[in-house]
Order: C-alpha cells, then sequence, then structure tokens
C-alpha cells in the first residue's frame, strides 16, 4: 500500500492526560514519521504560555481556559493540513474535544477521521445521540479499535471501521516466569466504571489461599478514597496505590507482577491489555464491552461476567494451582501479539488516509 502524501494533523489528548487516548496518539504520531508521513499533533488539553498557566488551577475557571486556547490552536493550525485525525471519547469531552475539531475541520473544507476509543459508546449514543449522531455524521470516516464499537456504531445508523490499537512492544520485554507467583496487578485509572472495587474484594479471596499474596493498583482517579477505604474495611495488607505513574516506568510494573487483573463494568479494547501480553502475564478478567474481542476465554486469558468478584478470584487461584495452563495462556498471549505491532495495521491506517483523498480525487 502506497504511504499517505497528505499531511495529517492528529488531534488528541497529550500524555499530560494519562489514558489510553494519550499513548495511542503519541505510538500513532511517532509510527507515522518514522513512516516519513508529514504529520503534526495538535494536544487538546494545551498549556496556556506564561503565567496564564496559573489559570488552570482553578478548578471551574480550568476547563474555559484550556477550550480557549485549544480553539485558538485548531483555527491557527487545521487549515495547514489535508487530514484531521481526531480522537474521541464520550458524553462531555466529546463536546469539549472532538466536535470543535470537527466544526472547525469542516468550516476549512477538510477531510476528516473521527478516531473513537470509548467503551462507554452504547450509553453515550442512547443518551447523547440527538446532538452527537449529527456530529458524527459530518465527519469522513469513523474508525474504532475494535468490532465490539463498529457493532454498537452500526446499531445507531453509524458506519465505523476498526483498526486494532498497537503497542510499542520494546517497551514491554517479555519475561518468562518459571512459577507464578500471587503478585496480581491492576493498570487502570481509578473511576467507577473499571470497578477496581471488585478486583480488591477478588483480592482478598485470593489472599486467604494464599497469605504471600501481593496487589499492586497502578493508576489514579475520583474512586481513590472509596478503594482505600474499602481495603481498610476488608483488613487487608499487601495493597500497594501507587497514584499516578509515568509512562516510562509502568513497564518496570509488569515485570515484576506476575498476574494481570482487570475487572471493568465497562470497556472496550484496553491498551493494557496487550502491555500485558507482552510481558508475559496470564489475564484474567471481566468480559465487559469489547474485551471478549482481544481476549479468548481459556485460550489467551480468562474471562468472568462483569462485577463477579468470587469468579475472578477462582480463576487466578486457578492458574496459580495449575502452572501448566498459566504458561500456555502465556504462550498464546504472546502470539497474539502480533496482531498489534505498527507492521501489521499500517497498512490499514495507509488505506484509511489515501482512501479520504482518492474520494476528493472522484468529486
Amino acid at each position: 500500500m502506497k504511504k499517505p502524501q497528505s499531511k495529517i494533523l492528529i488531534v488528541a489528548p497529550s500524555l499530560d492526560i494519562m489514558g489510553g487516548q494519550a499513548v495511542q496518539a503519541k505510538e500513532l504520531l511517532e509510527n507515522l514519521k518514522k513512516e516519513g508521513i508529514k504529520v503534526g499533533f495538535l494536544p487538546v488539553n494545551p498549556r496556556p504560555p506564561g503565567l496564564l498557566s496559573y489559570l488552570t488551577k482553578i478548578k471551574y475557571l480550568r476547563t474555559a481556559v484550556v477550550s480557549f486556547f485549544y480553539l485558538i490552536s485548531l483555527i491557527s493550525r487545521l487549515k495547514n493540513y489535508d487530514i484531521i485525525h481526531i480522537f474521541s471519547a464520550s458524553y462531555f469531552s466529546f463536546i469539549l474535544a472532538p466536535t470543535p475539531a470537527i466544526l472547525v475541520s469542516k468550516v476549512y473544507g477538510k477531510k476528516t477521521i473521527l478516531n473513537y476509543r470509548s467503551g462507554e459508546a452504547p450509553d453515550h449514543l442512547k443518551k447523547w445521540g440527538w446532538i452527537v449522531i449529527p456530529i458524527m455524521r459530518m465527519v469522513d470516516k469513523i474508525i474504532v479499535p475494535s468490532g465490539f464499537l463498529v457493532s454498537v456504531f452500526k446499531d445507531f445508523g453509524l458506519k465505523a471501521e476498526a483498526i486494532s490499537n498497537t503497542v510499542d512492544f520494546a517497551d514491554f520485554q517479555f519475561r518468562k516466569r518459571e512459577k507464578i507467583e500471587p503478585k496480581l496487578l491492576v493498570a487502570r485509572n481509578l473511576e467507577k466504571l473499571y470497578n477496581v472495587s471488585c478486583a480488591i474484594r477478588c483480592f482478598e479471596i485470593v489472599k486467604r489461599e494464599f497469605p504471600q499474596a501481593e496487589l499492586v493498583i497502578i493508576g489514579y482517579g475520583k474512586d481513590e478514597a472509596n478503594l482505600k477505604r474499602l481495603v481498610r474495611e476488608l483488613n487487608l495488607n499487601d495493597v500497594n496505590f501507587t497514584g499516578r505513574v509515568e509512562r516510562e516506568a509502568i513497564p518496570d510494573y509488569y515485570d515484576k507482577a506476575d498476574i494481570f487483573l482487570n475487572s471493568s463494568d465497562i470497556d472496550n479494547m484496553p491498551v493494557s491489555f496487550l502491555e500485558a501480553f507482552s510481558a508475559g502475564l496470564p489475564v484474567v478478567s471481566t468480559d465487559s464491552g469489547g474485551i471478549p474481542y482481544i481476549v479468548k476465554d481459556e485460550y489467551n486469558g480468562f474471562l468472568v461476567k462483569t462485577g463477579d468478584y468470587k469468579a475472578l478470584a477462582e480463576r487466578v487461584i486457578y492458574l496459580l494451582k495449575n502452572q501448566d495452563q498459566a504458561q500456555k495462556l502465556i504462550q498464546q498471549a504472546k502470539e497474539a501479539c502480533k496482531k498489534y505491532t505498527w507492521e501489521y495495521v499500517k497498512e490499514d491506517w495507509f488505506r484509511a488516509y489515501n482512501s479520504l483523498v482518492q474520494d476528493e480525487t472522484k468529486n
């Protein structure tokens, strides 16, 4: 597939906002640059210059200040690019970030890709559809990371294409564990939809069977105080809340862990799963959203119903007591990593970008 000749602008969160969107935007930006493609980056969360940056520390002023400078950036920079690649979450975030980029792109007559990435899409489109679906219809192409979201968008009369997330596996070195120890890792932001309390309750059961068990929880968020309170109520030891961890430090946590645990109620295609695959961690997870599209139960991981912390614990304990099965899952997950490399998916992105230019030529 011919490399795109168009100038592409990626509009997405910077790594100042920790999360899957920022990580994937960074991965895509770096990979396109390596291919020699003309690409720029416009953060939806710009840092105001000079003393104005202090205004972002004021709770109710922060959004207005950042949005103002974001809009100025859109107006001044979009005109210099041919294709505007817009990353998107859901709910109010969709109104604040993707919507202005879409509208300004239309004013300038630019081709647009909406790269929607939220597992909350079913609820978002149901409750906010009256305003967001007409905006989504303005874009030239909708791309999502999984077949799960393709199906969701289809239910609302929107056509979407799936292009998988990618991971720089050089950062997450595979480590063969001769024996899987009860060292559990949770790597999700501490928000209600990820239901980390379910993982903590799971750990409490595992701890009864394996008193030496440890749980590390990477991330931060609004639910942190509630989760720490739950740990105290359950009288649990060996639970470590790391708080915010910078991107370059995360691989070390995977390397030190032995089992990756996820208990989200709502999800799409978590990059953390791919990182766990690459690092050699068996995955035990709930089956929310798009997760079954990347984890096949009893093949490259274990899946249970959402909210079932007892079933999660049973699966973790099973792995610890059945080391051969654990090694089998690990090897099959490692093999699955090939589908999430840049070399595997880059042709899909080239095809998507080039199709926009071809459509313009036809018109």
